[in-house]
This record gives C-alpha cells, structure tokens and sequence, in this order.
C-alpha cells in the first residue's frame, strides 16, 4: 500500500531561530533607551548626521560587549595582560557573535612599525630570505630591523654528579638592525648652535634652549656645578670640560647645598625633550625642536634600517631591503615569478597576502612605509587585509566608514569586499554616510534626528528604499547632488610648485590659485598629500589642517582644547576678585575627592574597573565653594555643561558678556559643533566632530593659506552644505583654501581642480587636469571627471 508523505514542512530546529542581535535599552553616551533588532549573515549600515550615535550603538554597545564576553572566557593570569572592558550600559544584548573590529584606528606611531610588520608580510619575506638568499647569512631574525647583533661569553656553574662543575659558555644572536641607527632608517643630529652661544660663557647666559633662564635651577645645574669655569666662554673649554659640558654621565652632586643630579646638556635635553611626541610638545618646545634637530638619512644603512650582511643576501639579484621597497603590487609579482617547491606554502600565503593589498586598492604602498604615516582610510584597509581570506564565518564584521580616502572608483571595489565578507555567511555591520555605500545595504538603521542630546533615538529602520521615502534627515538627503557653479572665483595670483618628487611625485609642475577654492582629487596613492603637504610647506601663512588624531585624556573637552577656558575663568575671576585658578577642575578648584574627575575609579585587577559619581562633588569636579561663585546666574560647573549655542548667547550679551569667549564659540558654532557641550570629554567626540574641533581652532590663524585634508570625513550628507558654506566664508573673507578630497560635492563647488594620476603608486604621480569643474565634466579624460559628471548627470 502507498503511504501519503506529509506535506507539512519539517520543523524549524530550535539552533535556527537565533537569526537576530537584540538590543534593548541602550544607554551609551546620548543613546536614549534605544531598542532594535539587527538581522544576522547580513549587510547592516548605520547612518545618521555625525554625534547622532552611531559609533556608541555600534562600537560601544555592541561590539564592546560581545569583545567583553569572549575576554571573559579566558583565565584569570590571561585577562590580566588584556584591555578591561567595562559593560555597556544596555538592559538587553541578545544573539551576539564574535565582533571583529576594523576601525581607523591610527596605526602606532612607533618609528619601528612598517606596513610589513603590522601585516606579517616581513616575517613572511624573513623566512624566505634565510631559507633562500644566498649567501646564506643566518636564521630570520638575521633579517630583522628590530633585532640587534648580540655576543657574550663568561663562565657558568653547572652541578653534575653531585660536583659543582665550572664551565665555559659562549652565545650569540645575528640580528639585522643596523647598528648606527638602531633601525629607525634614520639619525638626528643636534645643532649645537641651537643649544647655546659659545662666544658667551655660562655666567653671561650663554644657554638658549627654551626653559633654562639665567637664575633658574636648570641653568644653575651647569653654572654651579664647578665641573668648568662659567666665567669663560664655552668656545674657550678643553676637550674634558666641552665632553663634562655636553655628555657626561648622570652623577649625584651637591649644587648650591642641594643634592642633584648633573648629566651633561645633551642626554638631558634628549630626556626632557626629544623624547616626547612631537604634538603633545608647547608651541615654543615645538619650535625650538624642529630649529635644533635634524633627521637625516642613515648614511650606514642607506635608510634600509638593515645591516650590510642582511642587504648582502640576495635571491635573483634581489635583496630584502629591495622588496621591501619596491610597490607592494611590483613585489607580488616579483613572488609570483619563484618556482621553488621547498618552500611552496610560504609562497603561496605571501602571494595571498600582497594579492590582498592589491585588491583592496593599497597595491601602491611598500612594505617599509611607517605605520605611523598611513591615513585613517589606509590604516583601516591595512587591518582588513588579515580577514579577506578568513575560513571563519558566522562572526560580525564592524566597519567604521571604510568609503574614507577613497576616491568614487574605488568605492565600487570596497562594496565588493562587504557584500563577499557578508556572502560567506558573517554579519557586517557599517557606519557609513557615503550613498554608494548605503545604497547596497539589506538593512538600514538610521539614528538622529540630531546630533548629540538631540540625537540617540532610532528614526528609521528597513530597506534602503524605505530610507528614502521615510522622510528623516538622511532619506531627504540620499539623493542630493550639487550643482557645478554657474560662475568660478577668479584668481588673485598663484603658488607656484616646481619640480615636485616626493614620494611617487615624477617631477610635477603646476600653479596652485591663490584667493579661490582649490580641490586636488584623484585616486588613493595619486600623490595628492604628496604634493600639498611635502610642496606646500607649514610655514608662516599657511595653515594646514591634516587628519591626525587630537590628543587629549578624558580631563580634557573642547572648552580646554581651543583654548576657551582662559577667558570664562579670567571673567569668573574678575568678578569675584578671586584667582582664576580656582576654576579649573585640573588645578586648585578641583573636587579634592575626585580630583576633578567627577568620578572615583576602582581598580578590580583583571575585570573591568568600576567608575561611580563622586559623592561629594555629584560629578561636577569643583569644591563647593567654587560653586558658590555665579556669572550671569550660572556657576562654573553649568557654564560646562552648556552646548555651545546656549553658551554663544550667554557669552554675548548681558552680565556674563566675555567677547574673547564668544569669539571662539562663534568658530565652533561655524564648522557645525553648536549641540556638543563644552566641557564633553575629547574621548567620546566622534572622528568628524574632533576634525572639524580642529578646524575651528586653526580658524583664528593669521594664515593667508588654509589647506585642508578630506575635510568631509564623517560629515553626514546634509552637513556637507554646511562644509561648502563654511568654505565660502573663507574664501570670500580673503583667504585661500586648498582641499584634498573626493567627495563629488566639494569637487562640484571648486573654483578649479587639479586632478592626479592616472592611477596609484608609480602609475601615477603626474597631473591629468587642471581646470574648472566644468571643463572636467566635459573633458571627461580621467576617472575623476567620469565620475563627477555621473555625479551631477552631465
């Protein structure tokens, strides 16, 4: 007899039905109670204007806590070497996945980290070459730039037999650091004539670097020490006294009845000095620095940071500091022409790995570019060469706009790489602004309606096309496109740049235009950057505002960092008689409890330390007796919390009026960071506020030359207007703006383009247009001019 199967679809297995990430209740930074369910195995774009809160429902919620959760299954003794991560303020996170994180994140800044380290393409090459090279010179580390050459013998005592038994051992390391150097590539001189007069004698103030005044402690050090004569010119010493004068060895002496420790002029200021990091240094350190040290090529190694051994073994006449230099898609090739079986598998992984450089558009790069001079859209694409040819599935990619620094060409192939990350079955979540990115989305999450404590709430979520038609800020602005300029600025003289050859630059003439807007476009590793910034230099009139990280711990805020502080504490001093001081969180009216943190922190060793409101201050960082001083009706820790629209109006008329405050405040208003409040932590401003809080900071230079690095990183659709406006300001105000940059809207509103090319790295390098936009547009000769016409449908 024939049985009927059953129609009835098999039951759903209960490991099938957790196909989403909830989240409820997400309270990080202005996030208010935000609920929302994200779809897994697939493409995910957070969009919104900048502050809106994306990165705190991304990065801080999401992927903090699944990155907490897998720390937490390792020991105890583990845990202990790891980042402690507190919990995301959120009621509910259900359904998350392993978060891999690939943000932008600047590279170390360590002058020993290169492309080739961060990417393990040099252990790669390393092994290659020991197992190779010829002659043969040692194992890997013999070809390594940050292992020294090492040696030593002595005796050791070994008990055998029940004897003590003396014998003699002998060890040594062949490393490939070049000694004279220490494989930085590159030595740093002093100019002694920075550092002192020696027609002068120490008596007669001969000392000229910043700090050591006649009188003070650091000058009498050298005055007082009795190791020389002070009374006679520095010109005049002998040999012992110049060497005790310049490079003695820290000793402990008695100076004017006080111990100290003397060390000769030069460790000390290398000490004091030259060790700290360039951008955290006072303007007058800075200065005195970039007049009195000079970076040379090592004249040893050639800037190779490699010995002669290492750069002596070749494999076909090449040697590692010649891959290493070559363009990373020269050197692909170059690996792909070796027919060895022996070391078949290393082979293949490198040639996998430098494929990847080249498919993610970083094919222009070499292997011994320092980490620390890659861009924020470089250093994030560095990062995701590691998970291209990942066998894992099933985990969360999180993005944070990968679309910077590329160029509208490029743009097409990032695409390709999410939607291929998310086809192998992952969850990829993208903060993203840029359309073409947007546009390919399964799901759209879209935060606002503002930014900051305007923000934080969930205005949209669906597809793309509901976006569009859901009527937030963003779905009015997907498909906007500027306008070419009727009219262009004429201009009033021009920069002329001669001969330009840094980095892939191949000799390049051209005439920059003074008293317009300028836009320099062309794909990443044109040599845009290469021209402005290396042709252009930072001298007196030009001020250039690149995209480099702000410094600042979380004491510090926008109030602090454009310098807005002084003048609120000078008028909150003024009017009570009292010293400024006392309204500082960071000196004398600091909360003694919390030391104006307005938290207290406990340390929990391995686990995430716990922060709690300071009992006595409530989180407002002053004594209370400071906030017994009012200006205007508001104290100290109120005029903080201000945004900066109230505070433009308090600080402008009335009893509180302090021109020299609202000046400022203007700046900030002006580059679109109205809502953010003024004493906000540096730490939780976003990567486009902290730009444009640079912007605003810069914009009371007295340059005549303002140059601009992609200034519409993380700017949402809409305040990209608001860019263009604040452009048009500056220039009409007199001064000229150069701007690199590839969105369309800001090539669209130039007075005149130079565009570079063709292609990255030695493909490019040379100038393919200069002209109006329209003249491009119609051109239509170069990538950039195709895309710019699709953008405006000439």
């Amino acid at each position: 007899m024939a049985t009927r199967k059953s129609t009835q679809p098999p039951a759903r297995h209960a490991a099938d039905s957790h196909d989403l990430i909830r989240v409820h209740g997400a309270r990080v930074n202005n996030l208010k109670d935000v609920s929302i369910e994200i779809p897994k195995r697939r493409l995910t774009v957070f969009t919104g204007v900048s502050g809106s809160g994306k990165s705190s429902l991304v990065f801080d919620t999401i992927a903090a806590e699944s990155q907490r959760l897998i720390n937490e299954t390792y020991s105890a003794f583990v845990q202990g070497f790891m980042p402690t991560l507190a919990r995301p303020e959120v009621d509910v996170l259900d359904g998350l996945t392993t978060a891999i994180i690939v943000d932008q994140q600047r590279m170390g800044g360590d002058p020993r980290s290169t492309v080739g380290t961060a990417t393990d393409a040099n252990a790669m090459l390393r092994i290659l070459f020991s197992r190779l090279g010829k002659p043969y010179i040692g194992s890997p580390k013999a070809f390594s730039f940050n292992v020294a050459s090492i040696s030593g013998a002595g005796a050791v005592t070994v008990e055998r037999g029940g004897r003590t038994v003396k014998e003699r051992r002998s060890f040594s390391i062949t490393g490939g650091m070049c000694p004279r150097c220490e494989g930085r590539g590159s030595v740093t001189d002093l100019d002694l004539t920075q550092l002192y007069d020696d027609s002068k004698s120490l008596n007669d103030g001969a000392l000229t670097v910043p700090g050591y005044k006649p009188g003070g402690w650091s000058y009498r050090l050298y005055s007082e020490s009795g190791l020389y004569d002070a009374d006679k010119p520095i010109r005049a010493y002998t040999k012992r006294e110049l060497h005790d004068f310049l490079h003695r060895e820290p000793v402990r002496m008695k100076i004017a009845g006080i111990n100290m420790t003397y060390e000769g002029l030069i460790p000390r200021i290398q000490k004091s000095m030259l060790a700290k990091d360039r951008e955290s240094m006072q303007p007058h350190i800075r200065e005195f620095v970039d007049r009195a040290v000079t970076f040379t090529t090592c004249p040893d190694c050639d800037g190779t940071r490699l010995t002669e051994a290492a750069r002596s073994s070749k494999i076909k006449g090449v040697s590692i500091a010649d891959a290493c230099a070559m363009q990373i898609s020269d050197l692909a090739a170059w690996v792909d022409s070796l027919d060895e079986p022996s070391v078949a598998p290393l082979l293949a992984t490198l040639h996998h790995t430098l494929d990847s450089f080249v498919e993610i558009g970083l094919g222009y790069l070499s292997l011994d570019r320092p980490a620390g001079t890659l861009s924020g859209g470089e250093a994030q694409r560095v990062k995701m060469i590691r998970h291209l040819g990942s066998s894992l599935t099933d985990t969360t990619y999180v993005f944070d706009e990968p679309t910077t620094g590329l160029h509208p060409h490029d743009i097409q192939r990032m695409n390709g790489l999410l939607l291929r990350l998310r086809d192998k079955g992952n969850t990829v979540l993208v903060v993203e602004h840029k359309p073409e990115t947007i546009a390919i989305a399964d799901h759209v999450v879209d935060l606002g309606p503002g930014a900051g404590t305007a923000g934080g709430t969930v205005c949209f979520e669906g597809t793309v096309d509901g976006l569009r038609t859901g009527g937030t800020i963003t779905g009015r602005h997907f498909d906007d496109r500027a306008a070419l300029k009727e009219t262009v600025r004429r201009p009033t003289g021009v920069l002329p740049i001669r001969g330009a050859t840094t980095h892939n630059l191949q000799d390049v003439d051209v005439d920059i235009p003074l008293g317009v807007l300028t836009v320099i476009t062309g794909v990443a590793g044109s040599g845009k950057s290469s021209l402005i910034h290396g042709s252009i230099p930072a001298r007196e009139g030009v001020v250039s505002i690149d995209q480099g990280a702000i410094r600042g711990s979380r004491r510090s805020n926008p109030a602090t960092y454009t310098g807005l502080l002084d003048p609120i504490r000078k008028a909150f001093a003024k009017a009570h008689g009292v010293k400024p001081a006392l309204f500082s969180a960071n000196s004398e009216g600091a909360c003694p409890t919390c030391n104006g943190a307005g938290v207290v922190y406990t340390d929990l060793a391995m686990m995430a330390g716990v922060a709690t409101t300071c009992e006595d201050c409530e989180g407002k960082r002053f004594q209370a007796s400071v906030l017994d001083y009012h200006l205007g009706g508001r104290d100290i820790s109120e005029v903080l919390a201000m945004p900066v629209t109230e505070a433009l109006d308090f600080f402008g008329s009335g009893a509180a009026a302090t021109p020299a405050a609202h000046r400022i405040l203007d700046r900030l208003a002006d580059v679109g960071l109205g809502y953010v409040s003024l004493g906000q932590p540096l730490t939780t401003l976003s990567g486009g506020e902290r730009q444009r809080l640079k912007l605003a900071t810069h914009m009371s230079d007295k340059g005549g030359v303002y140059v601009l690095d992609e200034p519409t990183t993380g700017l949402h659709l809409a305040d990209v207007e608001q860019l263009l406006g604040l452009l048009d300001r500056l220039v009409d105000s007199g001064k000229s703006v150069i701007v690199i940059e590839h969105h369309q809207a800001v090539m669209a509103h130039a007075d005149w383009i130079v565009d570079l090319g063709p292609g990255a790295g030695h493909d490019g390098g040379r100038v393919v247009f200069e002209g109006t936009p329209a003249d491009l547009v119609a051109d239509r000769s170069t990538l950039t001019g195709e895309h710019l016409a699709a953008y405006v449908g000439a």
